[in-house]
C-alpha cells in the first residue's frame, strides 16, 4: 500500500476514478471531508458504493474513514460501512487502547448485524500529543492492523510548524517504533500542499527511510509520487533477495549469522531484505 488515495464520501461520482487510479488503495472519507449537513447524504453513497460489484471485484483495498467514536455520527457510520468489500476502518483521533474496544464493539455488533463475520480490523490514527504519548498500547491491540499520522490536529493547535523537518521526522520515528514494537504497519499522513511536489517527495523519503509501508494522498497527482519513493529500487531489491538466498544457505549449513560482502549478517538483516522483497511484490 505505497499509496492511498482520499476521496470525499461526498462525491460519489468519484468513487469509481479512484478505482481506476494508480493508487494502491483508495479512502473514502466521512469525516472532515464531509460538512455536517452532507454527513447523510455521504454515507449512503458510500453505502451504495460498496455494495456495487464495482467495489466488491476490485483488486484495491477500500478504506473508510468514518467520524470520531466520539461523535454522535460514529456507530452510523458503522453500520454503512458494514461490507466484505471493506478492508479497513480507518478511525480517527484514537487517544487510547480502551477507545479501540470500544469502537470495535460497535463495529462487531454492525458486521454481525448484517450477517458478516466480525474480523474487519482497524488503521487508527495518531494526532493528539495523547494519542501519541499511548500509541504503542493502541498499535498492541490486536485489531488494530497499523497507526497512521495526523499531522494537522497533532501540529496546528500547538503552534507547532510543520514545515520544519525535525518536527515531523520526531513523530514519525514515535509512531514508527510504537509500530515495530507492536508488529503492526505505520503509514505516513497527508501532505496538504498539492503544488510542492518536491516537499511532497521529501516528506515521504524521510517516511520510507524510517520504514513506512506507503503515504496518504490528498490529490490524484501525489500518487504517482507516493509509489515512486516506495517502491525499492532494482538495486535494492536485487541486493536483498541474494541476502535471503545466502542466508537460506547459510541456515542448510546449519549457520546463524554469516559473512556477504565482508559484512556479518544476522536475524534484522535478513528481516530488512525480507521487507524490501515483499514490498516490491507488492507494488
Amino acid at each position: 500500500m505505497r499509496s492511498k488515495l482520499f476521496v470525499p464520501g461526498a462525491r460519489p461520482e468519484l468513487f469509481g476514478k479512484a478505482l481506476a487510479s494508480a493508487a494502491d488503495a483508495i479512502s473514502i472519507d466521512l469525516e472532515d471531508a464531509v460538512v455536517e449537513a452532507r454527513k447523510g447524504e455521504a454515507r449512503a453513497a458510500v453505502a451504495e458504493f460498496l455494495r456495487s460489484s464495482e467495489a466488491q471485484t476490485s483488486t484495491k483495498s477500500i478504506i473508510v474513514r468514518v467520524n470520531a467514536l466520539a461523535t454522535t455520527h460514529f456507530s452510523t457510520d458503522v453500520r454503512v460501512i458494514a461490507s466484505p468489500s471493506l478492508a479497513l476502518a480507518n478511525l480517527p483521533k484514537v487517544e487510547s487502547a480502551t477507545e479501540i474496544d470500544a469502537a470495535i464493539a460497535i463495529v462487531d455488533r454492525a458486521f454481525v448485524d448484517a450477517g458478516l463475520r466480525p474480523t474487519l480490523r482497524v488503521l487508527a490514527n495518531i494526532e493528539s500529543p495523547k494519542g501519541l504519548r499511548n500509541a504503542v498500547a493502541i498499535a498492541e491491540h490486536p485489531r488494530v492492523a497499523g497507526l497512521q499520522l495526523g499531522y494537522a490536529d497533532l501540529f496546528g493547535p500547538f503552534g507547532i510548524e510543520r514545515r520544519d523537518p525535525q518536527h515531523v521526522y520526531s513523530v514519525m520515528f514515535a509512531v514508527r517504533m510504537a509500530a515495530a514494537e507492536a508488529g503492526v504497519f505505520a503509514y505516513d499522513g497527508a501532505f496538504p500542499d498539492i503544488k510542492d511536489a518536491d516537499g511532497f517527495r521529501a516528506e515521504a523519503g524521510m517516511a520510507r527511510r524510517l520504514g513506512f509501508l506507503g503515504k496518504s494522498c490528498i490529490h490524484p497527482s501525489q500518487v504517482a509520487l507516493a509509489n515512486e519513493v516506495f517502491r525499492p529500487g532494482d538495486t535494492e531489491i536485487q541486493q536483498a533477495q541474494r541476502l535471503l538466498d545466502a542466508a537460506r544457505e547459510a541456515a542448510g549449513n546449519g549457520a546463524g549469522a554469516f559473512l556477504l560482502d565482508g559484512r556479518m549478517i544476522d536475524t534484522p538483516d535478513i528481516r530488512r531484505a525480507e521487507w524490501v522483497v515483499a514490498s516490491s511484490r507488492r507494488a
